[in-house]
């Protein structure tokens, strides 16, 4: 399947502008995520196996291959990544405020390299509208089984010192309709949004994203009492995991101070990493075109980059921090070095774009065949197995 995807259809799909190839495609998962049928379907060729789950922050993943976010900005096709054989998915990037996101052109391929380049700018139709959405998939019974994450973004108009401010009014909204949420503090294509990753502003965000949690798990108690939840539906009695997106660019002193706050501010983990603003050296005249455009990078150049963030931050906090990794992740090589270093979970992105919908089967597949080959009775104990390498 994979062939027949890198070898046919991407040739096809890579004619076309990047940005408007995936509006199309995900308005064409969107439409078959209300049919049953197309989602069985669809199942029965991509759905990956059940026996290489795990349980993190109180949640059972299927399997431990995620859809990273910004994928799915707009919560368009979320019944559907199930069937894709997602282990879980990450919607978002979703700001408080309604936004267009930077103009376009802004979404480049590096095909040579397998690497995509974006500056998107958190387009998304605000937390109000998503959680609208996602409150019209559980009434229609789509919902998905797996996990469901919302990552959070700062809206481009709010300013740096309402931060805390407006990432809590998108987690109010969003609080009841997802199972754990990812503080967004390391997008390039936000101005000055990076500097949200320092610990005294990323300090106050999480402690105003806490309050809600306590206020909001208190609510939902008093609305459990007096009505049953529907089934699958997320947790809504406990407080929701927050997870913190962290940017590759950053040095490892940096990153220890963001592990600093993992007690105080009851961080659920850490999702590492972000797209990056370096790029990898070239003598093509047409990579060097594709490389000067802004914004940030993701796909195999980010590999090793990201994998070396989760092994120092694994060794850091000696495992006790779950780690979910992204960057360059193709096959169940490259998801087998993250866990390896230390990740319990992984996602992808390129590696979807680039390789096609029957990736992530491929990757469930071999990684269960990588836990046999090594002995491991479980995925948890091989994360971190190569940290001291």
């Amino acid at each position: 399947m994979s062939w027949f995807y890198r070898n046919v259809v991407r040739p096809v799909l890579f004619s076309l502008d990047s940005e408007e190839i995936h509006n199309c495609t995900l308005k064409a998962l969107g439409r078959a995520s209300r049919h049953e049928l197309l989602c069985d379907a669809l199942a029965s060729f991509y759905r990956a196996s059940r026996d290489c789950g795990i349980e993190l922050f109180g949640l059972k993943f299927p399997n431990p291959v995620g859809l990273a976010a910004g994928m799915d900005k707009h919560a368009a096709a979320v019944p559907v990544w199930e069937a894709l054989g997602f282990g879980f998915v990450e919607l978002g990037g979703v700001t408080w405020h309604p936004q267009a996101g930077n103009p376009a052109p802004r979404m480049f391929r590096a095909v040579a390299d397998e690497a995509l380049i974006n500056r998107l700018g958190f387009n998304n139709p605000g937390a109000e509208a998503i959680a609208a959405k996602l409150t019209e998939w559980r009434s229609l019974g789509f919902w998905p089984k797996h996990p469901v994450g919302i990552n959070l973004g700062k809206s481009k108009i709010a300013p740096l010192e309402r931060a805390a401010e407006d990432y809590a009014s998108s987690f109010r909204a969003l609080w009841p309709h997802a199972d754990f949420f990812v503080v967004n503090v390391s997008s390039p294509n936000t101005p000055n949004l990076r500097q949200l990753q320092d610990k005294a502003a990323l300090d106050e965000i999480l402690s105003a994203l806490q309050e809600v949690n306590q206020e909001s798990a208190a609510r939902s108690v008093v609305s459990r009492q007096l009505s049953v939840a529907a089934d699958h539906g997320p947790r809504t009695t406990d407080n929701k995991p927050i997870l913190v997106k962290v940017a590759p660019d950053l040095s490892f002193e940096a990153l220890d101070e963001i592990g600093e706050l993992a007690g105080p501010r009851r961080i659920g983990g850490i999702v590492a990493t972000n797209t990056t603003l370096t790029r990898p050296e070239t003598s093509d005249p047409g990579l060097k075109q594709i490389y000067a455009e802004a914004g940030g990078l993701s796909g195999r150049p980010l590999r090793a980059r990201s994998t070396e963030i989760i092994r120092h931050l694994y060794r850091q906090t000696k495992g006790a921090l779950p780690l979910i990794g992204v960057g360059g992740i193709f096959n169940a090589d490259d998801a087998w070095e993250k866990i390896a270093a230390g990740a319990s979970l992984v996602q992808i992105y390129t590696g979807l774009v680039y390789e096609g919908p029957s990736v992530t089967k491929e990757i469930v597949t071999g990684l269960r065949q990588r836990l046999e080959a090594s002995g491991f009775a479980s995925l948890k104990e091989a994360v971190g197995q190569a940290g001291d390498e």
